[in-house]
């Protein structure tokens, strides 16, 4: 039975990989919360090891080569992403350190697979249509700091022959969303019957359900393939044609006000991704 060790278990992405893991008869779970959040996996079963900490990303170490003893497997899932702040909040670098730390600390105790969590925005979005072989070029601090944990847990990892996998996520939306993301937005307002204050609306993303996002990274953790992934639908669609569509379910499109919020000056106009599991 192989014993995994997941982080952010409680957050938008890791309670869906959480999710499909605990659907799993043949995995061991451990998992890493905050004390305010350890309610969310008391009674979840397939749990059998709760650990809990302030700050995961301040521990040392020694604390993380304690703590993975008899795992095999970590999925760090954890990371500061607070809508409309974390892009180029110093609290990334805070990430970065403490998933530094986290990574010496889980070879040192035996583990033999470990699976991270970058971003598109890792790539040169200017490329538009981004597959796993686009260069990179990060443009904020949040994804300088994946770029950062990336090639440093790809060369250490192979230096210590552990194997390593690394799940590039686009636009997710879904169960648990923060309200201030498009989707859960937009369906927020409608249901108050506030008016949806929106850009033009001409960008195009590459949306993808949290749940399936969630089953393909835990799928990927429990096999044998390493490498990179991009974690997407492969298919473009307008924030525009997303908006209605969502509108048109609440029954609320009227409400949709196309061009009241000016598009920033950084944000591109297409960010599509090729799948490749």
């Amino acid at each position: 039975m192989k014993h995994i060790l997941l982080t952010g278990a409680t957050g938008f992405v890791g309670r869906q990989v959480l999710k499909k893991l605990s659907s799993i008869v043949e995995v061991k779970l451990s998992v890493i919360v905050r004390p305010s959040k350890v309610y969310q996996v008391k009674d979840i079963a397939s749990i059998k090891k709760v650990i809990v900490t302030d700050d995961l990303f301040k521990e040392s170490q020694t604390w993380w080569e304690n703590t993975c003893h008899d795992i095999d497997l970590v999925i760090h899932c954890a990371w500061y992403a607070e809508a409309g702040k974390y892009l180029n909040s110093s609290k990334n670098v805070d990430c970065l350190i403490g998933s530094l730390m986290l990574v010496q600390g889980a070879v040192r105790a035996g583990v033999k697979r470990i699976l991270g969590i970058g971003s598109c925005l890792e790539y040169n979005i200017d490329k538009e249509v981004l597959d796993v072989g686009t260069e990179l070029k990060p443009n904020t601090l949040y994804a300088a700091t994946k770029v950062s944990l990336y090639e440093a847990w790809r060369l250490y990892l192979k230096q210590e022959k552990v194997d390593f996998i690394w799940c590039r996520l686009f636009y997710l939306y879904g169960e648990g969303e923060d309200d201030r993301r498009l989707v859960a937005y937009v369906r927020k307002q409608i249901k108050q019957g506030k008016d949806v204050l929106m850009t033009e609306g001409n960008q195009v993303r590459d949306y993808l359900d949290v749940s399936v996002a969630g089953g393909k990274i835990a799928d990927l953790a429990i096999g044998k393939e390493t490498g990179l992934y991009n974690i997407c639908s492969g298919q473009g669609i307008t924030v525009r044609d997303l908006a209605i569509k969502i509108a048109k379910e609440e029954g609320g499109v009227s409400l949709l006000k196309f061009g009241a919020v000016d598009k920033k000056d950084i944000d591109p106009l297409v960010i599509v991704g090729v799948p490749n599991c």
